[in-house]
C-alpha cells in the first residue's frame, strides 16, 4: 500500500508511536518530501503548515525521533511511526503531545520474544540464546531454576544492582523457557486475565 498525497491536498496525518511503549506520542502532517526524508535519513520529519517547510522533530531541541518503522493505513490517508524518542517529545517538555507519561519499557519484552524467536529459528555459534536451545529444554528449565534461586537470594539483601540483574537474568531465561516450549507469552496473559475477571 502506498500512500495517496492527493486525496488530501497534498499532506497526510502521520501517528508517531514509542516503538517500545506503545504510547501515542504526537500527531504531524507529511507530504511526499516529508515521507522520504524520514525514510532516507531514519528521523522523523513532517512538513510544517506554520513554517510552510519541512521539518525534523528535534532539529532545535536535539529530541530527534529515530524510525524503526513505517505503516500505511488501509486506506493510504495516514501513516503510523513507531520511533524511539530521543527526550520530551512536546515543545511544553512533556513526554507526549497529550500530556502522557511515557515511561512504560514494556513492550521492550516483545522485541526481545522477537530475538529469541530468531535465535531459536536461525542459530548462530556466537548465540548464547541459541546455544541454550541447542542444549533442550531440560538446560532451559535449569537455567530457569537456577535464576529463581538467585533472586530469591539477593532479594534476602538490599543490593538493588545485583537483585535488577538477578531479576533481568529471569525474566530472559523464563522467556527463552516459553518459546522452546512453543508457547506465547500472550497465552500467560491470558490466564492471568482470566484469574483477573473472577
Amino acid at each position: 500500500m502506498k500512500i495517496d498525497f492527493k486525496k488530501m491536498d497534498g499532506l497526510v496525518p502521520a501517528i508517531i508511536q514509542d516503538a517500545f511503549s506503545g504510547t501515542v506520542l504526537m500527531q504531524g502532517f507529511m507530504n511526499e518530501e516529508a515521507l522520504a526524508k524520514t525514510e532516507k535519513s531514519g528521523l522523523v520529519t513532517f512538513y510544517s503548515r506554520s513554517k510552510n517547510r519541512l521539518w525534523t522533530k528535534g532539529e532545535t531541541s536535539g529530541n530527534f525521533m529515530e524510525v524503526v518503522s513505517i505503516a500505511f493505513d488501509c486506506d493510504g490517508d495516514s501513516i503510523l511511526i513507531k520511533a524511539n524518542p530521543r527526550g520530551p517529545v512536546c515543545h511544553t517538555g512533556a513526554d507526549t503531545c497529550f500530556a502522557e507519561v511515557n515511561s512504560s519499557k514494556t513492550g521492550f519484552i516483545d522485541h526481545l520474544r522477537t530475538i529469541i524467536k530468531d535465535r531459536k529459528n536461525n542459530p548462530t555459534d556466537q548465540s548464547y540464546t541459541a546455544s541454550l536451545f541447542a542444549k533442550g529444554i531440560n538446560k532451559v528449565a535449569q537455567k530457569v531454576g537456577e535464576e529463581a534461586v538467585e533472586i530469591v537470594i539477593e532479594a534476602k539483601d538490599d543490593n538493588k544492582e545485583l537483585f535488577m540483574g538477578e531479576a533481568a537474568d529471569l525474566l530472559y531465561h523464563y522467556l527463552v523457557l516459553l518459546e522452546a516450549k512453543g508457547y506465547e507469552l500472550d497465552e500467560v496473559m491470558d490466564v492471568l486475565i482470566e484469574r483477573h475477571k473472577k
